[in-house]
């Protein structure tokens, strides 16, 4: 089974949509048996919380259903996950530098690397201090790039 680890900075906005939106397509697409997704913050600010509300609110209403307690990303996740895949440039950095060695740094790699909209790096922008339509573009983006990351983990023989 491959296990994939989505990171953000809290926990509580872009990482568990992009959890969310992976499980769903696992499902829908009946490989839940050779994938598995948890999310994670690099930073301990809500550590214990429930995903925003906004997200939530957004989320259920295209048809997902986000759960799950916000939780920091440790150093033993590196021997947990197969992939961990950071929301940003920022954290793609804090994970880098607390990752124990070179295979575990291997692991690591921007989500929308996975986007056919993306040209070149780029973050899922945090939709925190905005209004419901950044967490629709959050959710968008997690759409389009964790199917084309499910389809490279496919190929990849995941």
């Amino acid at each position: 089974m491959t296990r994939v680890c989505f990171v953000c900075l809290g926990n509580i906005c872009r990482s568990p949509l992009a959890e969310t939106v992976f499980v769903k397509m696992v499902r829908d697409r009946g490989l839940e048996d050779r994938f598995s997704a948890d999310s994670a913050g690099t930073g301990s600010y809500h550590v214990g919380e429930l995903p925003d509300p906004r997200g939530r609110a957004v989320a259920s209403r295209r048809g997902y259903s986000v759960v799950g307690a916000a939780r920091q990303f440790k150093r033993a996740d590196f021997a947990r996950f197969d992939r961990i895949v950071a929301m940003d440039s920022d954290n793609l950095a804090a994970l880098r530098k607390l990752a124990p060695d070179a295979t575990s740094r291997n692991k690591i790699e921007l989500l929308r690397n996975h986007d056919p909209q993306a040209s070149g790096p780029a973050d899922v922008p945090d939709p925190y201090y905005g209004g419901d339509s950044g967490f629709d573009e959050v959710i968008d983006i997690c759409e389009r790039s964790c199917k084309n990351l499910i389809d490279c983990l496919v190929r990849e023989g995941g």
